[in-house]
């Protein structure tokens, strides 16, 4: 690996820079090509400044091959460690580091982009080792060392920033020898297990300067926010220079606390009436409550780590905010060091020369940074590091094409670094639909050694017409299925224009029949409502409410209004309505307007929906994820009845405010806080259950949406459009499915989701999704790949059933509740 040094101290020096040399060595020793770029004098507190309008000019120095950290006595002369020259070396032969006469930002822009280039393009900037600790806000947001490798992340390289913080001055050799060869480790270790969704751009690792640091843990932490006191000033008021700089400068490193430098009488004299004394102000700041914070504070933070002895890791993106907040508290899994190649590879490496029986690749690309990091956590939770290894997408991929990645040709690519076997690559692939290489996924040769995220076939379920053909086929023959009480029959049309609506809706009987019904009706409240949702659209759009054919028309007469100023090519509207259901929403009691109860008063009132994450395995496994979402609209639930009665009948349907009806939080423009919520969480009324009145209504409603959910999943795979559902046994799936509880407690199945999104559960409950996938690790990759639990090596790598590995799991992996095993006929190991 080529790696570019760089930081604020300067060159080596026994006084202001002592660690440098020692760090440059061990990364050599390591066998890292190391180009060196250092601001040739000490830059500290400088941030990610530039010289603005000067000319920076670089000179050179030849390092000396050992280095003397140790600070020259009174009587003591010190050596000479290194020499500075004006010009370079004309030897390629000279051990030779470049000094700009600039800042530590300018020092990584200058190394990067002039100099080195006969090594190399470089793959990691190391800002660098600290002379002292940038732990905590008020150290890291002037930092020059955090400058420069902030500097090198705007530059689109990767980034450590490494600092070591010391507790005295007696700087032994071998400590810091010590901390060199762990912050070597750390690097290394860091840079193989990059995340590849860039939620991270750069990393502030602070080393404390203690005997056998490696021995002790490395954890990810957050970087403690904490603040000058208030009314305090970095300045004391100074008659002229006073005291030692350089002492002041080591008191501060050092950490003691002190309380600045006592203030000395000043002549306060005024020039004139009305003007200010001159006077000269003293850098001396007071931190005694700076490390007040950390004793403070709540264990976690890189300033708590520091001072329990440990290296603290904090993540960061290159704007001051906390990147990957779910690696806080967790341990870094160092690796052994290894032989570099100086090559850039697409492959997470391992040092293990001999890797298991049941190693794997894994490509885990879903492209979305709020799951992404979560996908990565439970992998490592549920497999050793050893068992394997990460791939990356090529860096000519282009996120938004939707071109499938060559499986054959990324396994190649890696194969550099530990060339896999050719009968016995085993891969795990968790990427968008659109990225699935399905040629090698359905390859007879690679059927039994890879695992992808998604079924090739599902239409049956996540189309909405499909859906209800689906069901209506399988509840005709199962008429006691759950499904024929618990969804709500659809007609599905198709119209070009909105003036041959009427025609389009010869064939929609049902429809049509409602409709005539409701044109008699006066009273909209005895009407049968219908929803209007296109069948091609996603995130709300285009769901309308009618009762009649007035409104109908009405709704599509608006559409083509709206199109007729665009240039666009005319598509077909795929029209689809589904029958709704008076008081479908549990709307809460109006009488309990003065009750604070949180949820119960304020949020039951409003119009909400149940997400249920389903995990379908093989052919075909189905499990319900006990941890539900209610997901609640933004605006207190009306009856549409009542907002079409006070407008005055027909026309009404059109003033139906939609954000008290839809829940979707991409589209709600007034969500209050709790708009979604744990389901059970949430207070719903007693009694609800219709066959057991006395058994809790949560957990009644849970009960329901097991039974439909494994009914519908067998009439998907058993059904009359098993051409448009076809499991694999070597895949799996996540769905999201949505259920409306009407106010008798009963769930009624709404659509079917493939590839959900996860972001709506939001950043408090995403301990939610990344339990989700822990199950989801456990009964569809474990069992196949082996990994951490009570079967080390599952009996698919010697050729057996996974479904023997599954079941005996399930103890393990309580929140996936299983619903129902349909036996395809279709295994293989």
């Amino acid at each position: 690996m080529h790696i570019l040094v760089t930081n604020d101290d300067g060159p080596p020096s026994p006084t202001s820079s002592p660690y440098v040399h020692s760090f440059v060595r061990a990364l050599q020793r390591a066998g890292h090509t190391v180009s060196v770029c250092l601001p040739h004098t000490q830059r500290s507190w400088i941030g990610k400044a530039h010289m603005v309008g000067e000319t920076v000019k670089p000179s050179y120095y030849r390092p000396s091959e050992t280095f003397d950290p140790t600070p020259p006595s009174d009587s003591a002369v010190s050596k000479p460690q290194g020499t500075t020259h004006s010009r370079p070396s004309k030897s390629r032969d000279i051990e030779e580091w470049i000094l700009v006469d600039g800042t530590p930002a300018s020092c990584a822009q200058i190394g990067l982009h002039y100099f080195f280039e006969d090594r190399g393009p470089v793959d990691l900037v190391v800002s660098g080792p600290n002379y002292g600790r940038n732990a905590t806000a008020v150290f890291a947001l002037s930092s020059g060392t955090l400058g420069g490798a902030l500097e090198a992340a705007v530059c689109r390289k990767k980034a450590i920033a490494v600092s070591y913080a010391f507790f005295s001055r007696n700087h032994d050799p071998e400590i810091i020898e010590g901390a060199s060869a762990h912050s070597v480790r750390v690097i290394e270790s860091l840079y193989r297990q990059w995340p590849s969704d860039a939620s991270v751009d750069l990393y502030s690792v602070n080393v404390p300067l203690v005997e056998g640091v490696g021995k002790n843990k490395t954890l990810f932490t957050e970087m403690l926010q904490n603040y000058w006191s208030q009314g305090s000033s970095c300045f004391t008021e100074v008659e002229g220079s006073v005291g030692d700089e350089d002492e002041e400068e080591r008191r501060i490193r050092e950490g003691e606390g002190h309380e600045g430098v006592v203030p000395q009488e000043t002549s306060k004299e005024v020039e004139n009436g009305n003007g200010y004394a001159h006077r000269h102000f003293k850098w001396s700041p007071r931190f005694t409550d700076v490390y007040n914070s950390v004793e403070e504070s709540a264990p976690g933070n890189d300033g708590w780590a520091v001072k329990e002895g440990l290296t603290s890791i904090t993540p960061m993106k290159a704007n001051f905010y906390h990147a990957a907040p779910h690696l806080h508290g967790r341990e870094l899994q160092l690796e052994q060091p290894q032989p570099q190649d100086n090559t850039t590879s697409m492959t997470q490496k391992h040092s293990l020369s001999h890797r298991p029986k049941n190693h794997f690749y894994a490509l885990i690309a879903y492209e979305d940074p709020y799951v992404q990091p979560l996908i990565l956590s439970a992998l490592s939770k549920l497999f050793p590091a050893e068992l394997y290894t990460i791939l990356s997408l090529p860096e000519s991929h282009d996120p938004s094409s939707s071109s499938e990645i060559s499986i054959s040709s990324l396994l190649h690519q890696s194969a550099a670094a530990a060339p896999p076997s050719e009968n016995d690559t085993r891969l795990l692939q968790i990427t968008p639909y659109e990225l699935v290489d399905w040629s090698y996924v359905s390859d007879d040769h690679n059927k039994g050694n890879v695992l992808v995220n998604s079924y090739m076939l599902r239409k049956a379920l996540i189309r909405k017409h499909y859906l209800g053909t689906t069901i209506e086929h399988w509840v005709a023959k199962h008429p006691e299925s759950a499904l024929n009480s618990h969804f709500r029959r659809g007609d599905a049309f198709e119209v070009d224009y909105a003036e041959f609506l009427d025609d389009a809706l010869v064939e929609a009987f049902d429809l049509r029949a409602s409709l005539d019904k409701n044109e008699e009706i006066e009273d909209t409240k005895d009407r049968e409502w219908w929803i209007l949702k296109p069948g091609m659209s996603d995130r709300g759009q285009g769901i309308r409410l009618f009762s009649t054919m007035v409104e109908l028309q009405g709704i599509f007469d608006g559409w083509e209004e709206d199109e007729d100023d665009e240039d666009e090519e005319e598509e077909d509207v795929d029209g689809e309505a589904a029958t709704g259901k008076k008081d479908d929403a549990i709307d809460g009691d109006d009488d309990d307007d003065d009750k604070d109860d949180g949820i119960t008063a304020s949020h039951l009132r409003h119009f909400f929906h149940i997400r249920t994450y389903v995990l379908c395995v093989g052919s075909l496994d189905v499990y319900v994820y006990r941890e539900m979402l209610a997901l609640f609209a933004g605006k207190p639930y009306v009856a549409p009845w009542d907002v079409s009665s006070s407008a005055g009948g027909d026309d009404g349907a059109s003033e139906i405010d939609l954000e008290a009806h839809l829940t979707n939080t991409c589209l709600q423009r007034t969500v209050k806080d709790g708009s979604v919520r744990r389901f059970w969480d949430i207070d719903i009324p007693t009694g609800v259950s219709k066959s057991d009145p006395e058994k809790p209504s949560k957990q009644a409603i849970f009960d329901q949406i097991c039974a439909v959910t494994g009914d519908l999943f067998q009439a998907a795979a058993q059904g009359g459009m098993t051409m448009h559902f076809q499991p694999l046994p070597n895949a799996f799936e996540v769905f999201g499915l949505d259920f409306l509880v009407d106010a008798a407690g009963t769930a009624w199945l709404l659509e079917v989701n493939s590839f959900p999104d996860f972001k709506q559960t939001g950043d408090e409950l995403h301990g939610l999704v990344q339990g989700l996938w822990e199950g989801i690790m456990a009964l569809a990759v474990r069992p196949r790949f082996g990994g951490l639990g009570k079967v080390e090596t599952p009996s698919a790598v010697n050729g057996g059933d996974e479904q023997e590995d599954r079941e005996s799991y399930a103890e393990e992996v309580r929140d996936m509740v299983h619903v129902r095993n349909v036996d395809l006929g279709r295994r293989f190991g």
